[in-house]
């Protein structure tokens, strides 16, 4: 049903290699990823003005770098094909424990709050009304789910929908098709879909390109608050790269003869601006990993007792080492 991490790896170097390649040309190079929430053409028609200002700024090539799904962009970092990347909290924490990876920023939205949400919809033709009516139809419905390193996509409603309701996704459905937030608002708004998951954030930039294709969707069930997307650099970046970054990004559309221009390309973004973050920011996420996972093994009556223990009991330190952190 998903692709391979592998397969995924093997799209992101033909991708990579011809940035590497200009890197190796001109001895200065920023690959900056992003994880594929849309498709790579909406994504980079938003993006690409920030990285052509970021490369003056820098006074380096920065190269928009997408892979087909957010694995890639993980695996990139991994092998020092990316070295900067716009991620969810899922993949960011993947980068921090897998690509010597850490937060170093955040979005902030218009209206200057902190996060968004992960969100279930159906068509408004739907006879559907609730999420209990869609876990109770299940067996009838197609349903889109997320990418699997998503954390909107997957992680959280894997855990507040699916765990704490004692349902496996894989065999309750009909059948599920995981993609990106794009793919299933458009596959609920086409009725390819019954149901799917997506980001608030998502829905909103979809809102504004395509309203007729928004008005078609239903929300019948909302998240608590995510916090808002982190961005993320290898560590071993030289640290006057470093400062020099988080100059252009924390004065992005706030100071400056191009101000209002950065600005209005801000909102393009759905974004006010950026400011600092810690891969403190990722805790809660740890959190509701191991959540999850606790659920999961508790029921699981086929376990052997001792090694459910051992388990829990593991879990239990981890949960007790975050709360200490």
């Amino acid at each position: 049903m998903y692709r391979t991490l592998m397969s995924s790896f093997a799209a992101t170097v033909l991708f990579s290699f011809a940035a590497a390649s200009h890197a190796q040309d001109t001895g200065k190079a920023i690959n900056f990823g992003f994880i594929s929430t849309e498709s790579a053409q909406n994504l980079r028609q938003d993006w690409q003005p920030v990285l052509e200002d970021m490369s003056k700024r820098l006074g380096v090539k920065v190269n928009a770098f997408f892979a087909s799904d957010y694995a890639g962009i993980i695996e990139g970092m991994r092998f020092n094909k990316v070295q900067v990347a716009w991620v969810g909290n899922k993949s960011a924490m993947e980068a921090v424990d897998r690509s010597n990876a850490e937060v170093f920023a955040q979005t902030v939205n218009v209206d200057g709050s902190l996060g968004y949400h992960s969100m279930i919809s159906v068509h408004k033709d739907s006879p559907y009304q609730t999420l209990d009516d869609v876990l109770k139809n299940a067996k009838s419905m197609n349903f889109g789910m997320g990418d699997p390193n998503s954390t909107s996509g997957f992680l959280v409603p894997s855990y507040y929908v699916f765990a704490k309701n004692n349902i496996d996704p894989k065999t309750a459905f009909k059948t599920v098709r995981g993609a990106n937030h794009e793919t299933n608002i458009l596959g609920v708004a086409n009725k390819q879909l019954d149901a799917a998951v997506h980001s608030s954030d998502t829905y909103e930039r979809i809102e504004a390109r395509q309203p007729d294709m928004a008005k078609q969707l239903r929300q019948i069930w909302k998240s608590p608050l995510i916090a808002a997307d982190p961005i993320v650099w290898r560590n071993d970046l030289p640290q006057e790269m470093k400062q020099k970054i988080k100059d252009f990004l924390f004065a992005y559309g706030k100071a400056g003869p191009d101000a209002a221009r950065e600005k209005a390309q801000m909102l393009k973004l759905n974004f006010s601006s950026f400011q600092e973050s810690s891969n403190a920011q990722l805790l809660p996420i740890r959190q509701l990993e191991l959540f999850k996972e606790k659920i999961k093994i508790e029921a699981d009556a086929g376990m052997n007792p001792d090694t459910k223990k051992a388990k829990l009991d593991d879990i239990a330190r981890k949960l007790s080492d975050i709360a200490k952190s």
